[in-house]
């Protein structure tokens, strides 16, 4: 799989506008989630949820016109339950790994006695730094299974 990436170019334009994706999915994911943290005072596991979910439709959306507009045999209906169902399993990868890192990391930034307070306090640090040790993780696992499934259509 990954050395398909590497010798054919076709592949490796769908992996680099799949990861251009994944920026907007990043801008989209961090924002949500740092607006409902910061500003609404939400639990970080229940923000994680949700801005998830926002990243989700901006990433499908994308996807289905810019990352694979040759994908078109299968009806965007069956494509958006099947990037769905990936991008829920992508949500059970990252949500234990974000609820068990935000508070060791929120503790280890503590320790950083430069840290100011407020925007960049510890527990923003942390939970940032979590979510997006979880992203890192969830993405290959996105980019490869919607590529073989959701997207098995495209040669």
């Amino acid at each position: 799989m990954l050395a398909s990436i590497v010798t054919n170019p076709r592949e490796r334009t769908r992996f680099v506008r799949f990861a251009v994706v994944g920026v907007i999915g990043a801008v989209v994911d961090f924002g949500t989630f740092n607006l409902l943290t910061s500003i609404f005072d939400e639990p970080v596991v229940l923000a994680s949820i949700c801005s998830f979910i926002a990243a989700i439709v901006s990433n499908f959306t994308w996807n289905r016109f810019w990352t694979y507009p040759d994908s078109r045999s299968k009806a965007v209906s069956r494509q958006l339950i099947e990037f769905s169902v990936v991008s829920m399993v992508g949500l059970l990868i990252r949500t234990p790994i974000i609820a068990l890192l935000e508070q060791p990391l929120a503790i280890g930034f503590q320790q950083l006695a430069f840290l100011p307070i407020g925007f960049l306090s510890a527990e923003f640090l942390g939970n940032n730094t979590a979510l997006a040790s979880a992203v890192l993780v969830v993405m290959f696992w996105n980019f490869f299974i919607n590529r073989y499934w959701t997207y098995s259509d495209v040669e």
